[in-house]
């Protein structure tokens, strides 16, 4: 039962994260609720992807092919918000 603990505690911390970005979007942030619900979505999938998908035990190599789809998804992002930032 101790290996499954780090199992329930991903998943508590899932849970606590899809509750926060729930709550701030109620909150007016203006430009920045993209932002911030962007952040949080990136921290559970990380919390997926290290945990349920068992990449935390994974070769460096395997770790790169995994984490360059990210790089390019936060370069589009970016791009994205500061656009839409300037156009403003």
């Amino acid at each position: 039962m101790a290996a499954y603990k780090i199992y329930f505690v991903v998943w508590g911390a899932l849970l606590v994260l899809t509750a926060v970005t729930v709550a701030v979007s109620y909150l007016n942030l203006g430009l920045w609720n993209a932002t911030v619900a962007l952040a949080i979505a990136s921290l559970k999938a990380g919390l997926v992807a290290l945990y349920f998908m068992h990449l935390r035990h994974e070769i460096k190599l395997v770790l790169g092919f995994a984490i360059f789809p990210f790089l390019i998804l936060g370069l589009i992002l970016v791009g994205t918000l500061v656009d839409a930032i300037y156009r403003f």
